[in-house]
């Protein structure tokens, strides 16, 4: 899917200087309305936390976030976001319309809403003095109340904007949903052309800018075979020590520190009982790096350690035996479920312009860096995007003992709400003309 004509006219847009987006962000940040917007989120810090304690007790497993979403779309709605809704795919989008007219490009702010937390995982969302605690807590409720914290400091402080900003609470960032949410936004939703920019809030923190889209590739490994009993069949060929086998291989494969490239093997299962001997085995790998061509290389270190393994597995077997009713003693299946585009945001892009010039008015110390998160989707179609966190402080991300600590989060937000009215535009204040005679 290449660069849609949306895409490429954002991505010729030309940046503002590093001098004439400091001054935009100046006369942004001493207005009064944007003033107010800080005190709103200022005096309704606590009332965020117990917002983003709500939020995480609403399991949202891979491909199960309707229920969270549709506790966001009611947030949406009760906001006065316009178009509210929950689309095809299951993201919940709201428009904050523009205040001017002629402006169709839109801004959009987007935070994912799914977790990487299976299905019947025990979801128990509790504070312990300032701190929260709960699976997702800080990745991503954190960067969802974000999200809601900006909505609602533009409407309590009616903060007029010039580009119509789009809200998305999208789903798919964790696991195997491979950001189908965005992938959706920016391949069939009638969002897409529209959107000139896009802001995504992931996790905690104020220290980084991910402008670099870390590629991956997922997949689910199967080793298949005749299967039977440990001691009549005992000979033919066992899918689970083919599988060791061929993940012994694969972890001797060298990879470089730069680009960094990694690869683990997250999950295993096959078999029935200890006395039998299984007729699959499967596992599921995770590759990333920094390049494509690292990527490409260990799928094809991992294919070959299958097939040799396979290979070894089935000419030391007796053959007679490790056939039953015709059956082939050994097959493998590499299932690809998911790839995530490795890109980079062109450094002097007008997103980054701006956001760099936010964090100088703000004092505030960001450094660039590389990960995978929804921005990997637009980054990679070349339209203007990146990821920055909510403000605050998060640990034990996708363990049960997630904690955030919302100290410094109104540091975050501040960054989140002048970076987005940087991106959309704030109208000038109207000026009064003279007095007439009469004082009117």
């Amino acid at each position: 899917m290449g660069p849609s004509s949306s895409a490429e006219t954002a991505a010729r847009a030309e940046a503002p200087s590093a001098a004439a987006a400091r001054q935009q962000v100046t006369r942004i940040a001493s207005l009064p309305e944007v003033h107010a917007g800080f005190d709103w989120l200022q005096a309704n810090l606590r009332q965020l936390s117990d917002l983003q304690l709500e939020l995480t007790g609403i399991a949202a497993p891979p491909f199960g976030e309707l229920r969270r979403a549709q506790w966001l779309k009611q947030k949406f709605a009760s906001l006065g976001l316009e178009d509210v809704e929950i689309d095809e795919v299951g993201n919940v989008v709201g428009v904050s319309p523009g205040s001017d007219a002629a402006v169709k490009k839109c801004v959009a702010v987007t935070a994912h809403i799914d977790t990487v937390f299976p299905d019947g995982t025990k979801v128990e969302a509790r504070r312990d003095g300032e701190r929260l605690y709960g699976p997702g807590v800080s990745d991503n409720a954190a960067g969802v109340t974000a999200m809601l914290a900006l909505a609602s400091a533009l409407q309590a402080a009616r903060i007029r904007h010039s580009a119509p900003i789009l809200f998305v609470g999208n789903v798919g960032e964790e696991g195997e949903g491979d950001v189908r949410g965005m992938r959706f936004l920016f391949s069939q939703s009638p969002w897409k052309e529209r959107i000139s920019a896009t802001l995504v809030i992931d996790g905690a923190g104020t220290d980084s800018v991910v402008t670099q889209a870390l590629g991956s590739r997922r997949f689910l490994v199967t080793v298949r075979g005749p299967g039977g009993h440990s001691w009549s069949d005992f000979g033919i060929p066992n899918p689970i020590i083919v599988l060791a086998r061929a993940i012994d291989k694969f972890s001797r494969v060298p990879v470089p520190l730069s680009p960094k490239t990694t690869f683990n093997i997250g999950v295993i299962s096959g078999g029935t009982s200890v006395n039998s001997i299984p007729e699959s085995a499967s596992m599921r790998v995770d590759i990333r790096s920094a390049s494509v061509g690292e990527i490409e290389r260990l799928e094809e270190a991992l294919r070959a350690a299958l097939e040799g393994s396979v290979a070894e597995a089935t000419r030391s077997a007796d053959k007679q035996a490790g056939k039953r009713n015709g059956n082939p003693d050994l097959s493998y299946e590499i299932q690809l479920i998911g790839d995530r585009p490795a890109a980079e945001l062109n450094p002097n892009a007008r997103i980054y312009t701006l956001i760099h010039a936010v964090d100088q008015h703000l004092g505030n110390r960001a450094r660039v860096q590389r990960a995978s998160t929804d921005a990997n989707i637009p980054i990679s179609l070349g339209y203007e995007a990146l990821a920055i966190g909510a403000g605050g402080r998060g640990g034990g991300a996708h363990t049960i003992h997630e904690w955030y600590d919302p100290t410094g989060r109104d540091l975050g937000l501040k960054r989140i709400l002048l970076s987005v009215l940087a991106l959309s535009g704030v109208p000038a204040p109207a000026r009064r003309g003279p007095a007439s005679a009469d004082g009117k």
